[in-house]
């Protein structure tokens, strides 16, 4: 959580990966590249020599999931930011840069755990620099319908983002679901973390013929079959789809390019209305401010 004192946080080393991309279904690699302090969260397409900022107006399509480009290069794509950008804000790191050689970011196992364990193994390091932090100083709201998604001031005594959310599936597998959680690296890596994305059995047919999903399997998505889950392993949580929904909303609001001191709560929403939230917030400099976080006399290195 951000606090009063909290400084910049990096990495000590570079670290990488290989899987596939949840959409397209090619291979890609991936490796986190520590960054000096002040330079933020940077997407690298290696393949194109391309820089895109993990800001929220560098979205450029929310369907099924969070894409950034650069409008002056429309080619420099990267999909399907948002786990890696949870796994991030969830660790509380400031700056790295992020090398892919492809437009997706790797699904992994389809949550963000493994994205927690590299970062944890390339090690943290905490800087001299002063955090820049969001403060919500009044609430702001986006809806669709039933659904909806708003951000609102901290409680006197709060000094880090809480968020709670409920989301509502016909499925019977899923149906009505809620949690919240005061975001923080514990809680982000026991309670989100491990949870995976999901789909409906019936949906994938759909998602192929419109070119999705091509890297989609039992190995990194939970399916979903009316009552039945499909995946012969069950779920890691019992409450696994709310959580992996809160899941993508710190991803997405990651976005904002610092951390936020403030709440959210939201029902039944997604990548769309997560980015139009954080539009909406910047939108009007009454709803926030910005501020240095104060750098204690003697800052360690973690």
């Amino acid at each position: 959580m951000p606090r009063a004192d909290d400084t910049r946080r990096g990495l000590k080393s570079i670290i990488s990966c290989e899987g596939f991309g949840l959409h397209g279904g090619a291979a890609v690699h991936l490796r986190f590249v520590p960054a000096a302090p002040g330079s933020g969260i940077v997407f690298r397409r290696t393949d194109l020599d391309a820089t895109i900022p993990a800001r929220h107006d560098f979205v450029a399509d929310t369907r099924l999931c969070t894409v950034l480009a650069d409008p002056r290069h429309p080619e420099a794509r990267i999909g399907t930011v948002e786990h890696v950008m949870a796994s991030l804000a969830g660790l509380g790191i400031d700056d790295v840069l992020i090398e892919v050689d492809g437009p997706e970011v790797p699904i992994l196992d389809g949550s963000a755990a493994e994205f927690v364990f590299l970062l944890t193994c390339a090690g943290i390091a905490e800087s001299e620099a002063p955090r820049e932090v969001i403060e919500i100083l009044r609430p702001v709201r986006i809806a669709d319908g039933a659904a909806f998604a708003e951000l609102r001031p901290a409680g006197p005594d709060a000094e880090g983002f809480a968020l709670a959310l409920d989301i509502d599936f016909p499925a019977r597998a899923i149906g009505r679901q809620a949690f919240s959680l005061d975001l923080s690296p514990a809680r982000f890596t026991e309670d989100l973390s491990r949870a995976r994305t999901f789909t409906m059995k019936d949906e994938i047919d759909a998602l192929h013929e419109a070119g999705l999903a091509r890297g989609g399997s039992l190995a990194n998505a939970v399916v979903v079959d009316g009552g039945r889950v499909l995946n012969p392993e069950g779920l890691r949580y019992p409450d696994e789809f709310v959580r992996h929904k809160l899941l993508d909303v710190v991803g997405d609001l990651a976005l904002a390019g610092a951390p936020i001191i403030g709440r959210f709560v939201g029902a039944r929403t997604g990548h769309r209305l997560n980015n139009l939230l954080l539009r909406a917030l910047f939108a009007d400099p009454a709803n926030y401010r910005r501020f240095e976080t104060t750098v204690p006399e003697f800052a360690a290195v973690a």
